[in-house]
């Protein structure tokens, strides 16, 4: 194993607490936003959103990058992830076999180190880099993979950042992201997740039900985070449109999926009121719940949904691309 620390000297030190002066100064620059939002989640955001490094997020992961790319001769040599998060794709793949050897950047250094901390964890050959997507501080031809979960949506430029993968890929190289919101399903997961929370803070208020309320000082940092939230998500997407760039910035073999409707309906609700409840007060039968109903969707809209509804209503875009001249 070998992890690095994030190589920029001058790079800020993880904020995990903003204060609503520094959220207020964010809201007016998507750079800071996008810094002190990911530095606040990073310690506690694969909790956050059920993220775990066993077979579970393991078959999950894999099954994006098979979804869009299709069958692969794998492993790759090295692979990078563009907005890396904890690490949860390019970790994930990587055990799974897709790739050797790994790279994470990201712009938020709370979120570079946990990723890190957990590739270490997990013994995978990993280094990292605090970095803007858009300007990516690799040498041309350098990686086999970029892949990317849940990060074009969060970058100013999308064409310009896939430019910077295709300029860092070898010829031949190809490029796979996933989990990026459409923009008919992002429309209805945040209204979902607005009623969900609305619905839970006040319901809890009185009587009986009070026990399953947060502490205010709890639930007024979640709504900082939310308003952060809502600068940090820039972009929305069709995927005809997400292929279309890909194009445009020099990627040939484009192809765009989509997945997640009926699966998007319960999903959203669920996040939205495990957040809003205290921790501890939902065991292991709602996790059950949870997890089964959200794969039992998911299977209706593999093997129905997708043959009727139109792709870009579903929650989920991908996207693939290769880079030409191999």
């Amino acid at each position: 194993m070998t992890a690095s620390t994030p190589s920029a000297t001058n790079d800020p030190a993880p904020n995990p607490h903003a204060t609503a002066e520094q959220v207020e100064a964010a809201l007016h620059d998507t750079k800071l936003a996008q810094v002190l939002y990911h530095d606040w989640e990073a310690e506690t955001y694969d909790d956050k959103w059920s993220i775990s490094y066993d077979e579970r997020c393991i078959d999950y992961a894999r099954g994006r990058f098979d979804a869009v790319a299709g069958d692969q001769p794998l492993p790759y040599e090295r692979a990078l992830e563009l907005g890396c998060g904890t690490g949860f794709f390019l970790l994930n793949l990587m055990q799974s076999g897709v790739a050797k050897k790994g790279s994470v950047t990201d712009l938020s250094p709370g979120m570079v180190k946990v990723a890190l901390r957990n590739a270490e964890g997990l013994g995978l050959d990993v280094d990292g880099r605090v970095a803007d997507a858009e300007t990516i501080p690799y040498e041309d031809n350098t990686f086999d993979l970029v892949v990317g979960h849940a990060v074009l949506h969060h970058i100013p430029d999308v064409e310009q950042s896939l430019r910077e993968v295709i300029r860092v890929l070898k010829p031949g190289g190809r490029f796979v992201f996933a989990g990026e919101p459409t923009t008919v399903g992002d429309f209805y997961a945040r209204w979902l997740s607005r009623s969900t929370w609305y619905l839970t803070t006040n319901v809890t208020k009185f009587g009986p039900l009070s026990g399953w309320r947060r502490p205010q000082s709890e639930l007024d940092e979640s709504s900082r985070a939310a308003a952060l939230e809502a600068v940090v998500d820039i972009h929305t997407f069709d995927p005809a449109d997400l292929e279309k760039m890909a194009r445009s910035a020099g990627a040939v073999q484009v192809h765009a999926a989509s997945e997640e409707f009926a699966a998007a309906m319960l999903g959203w609700p669920v996040r939205t009121f495990e957040a809003a409840v205290p921790e501890g007060k939902l065991g292991w039968n709602w996790a059950r719940f949870a997890f089964g109903g959200w794969k039992t969707l998911s299977w209706l809209d593999e093997n129905v949904m997708k043959h009727v509804v139109p792709r870009g209503f579903f929650y989920n875009a991908m996207i693939t691309g290769v880079k030409p001249g191999a």
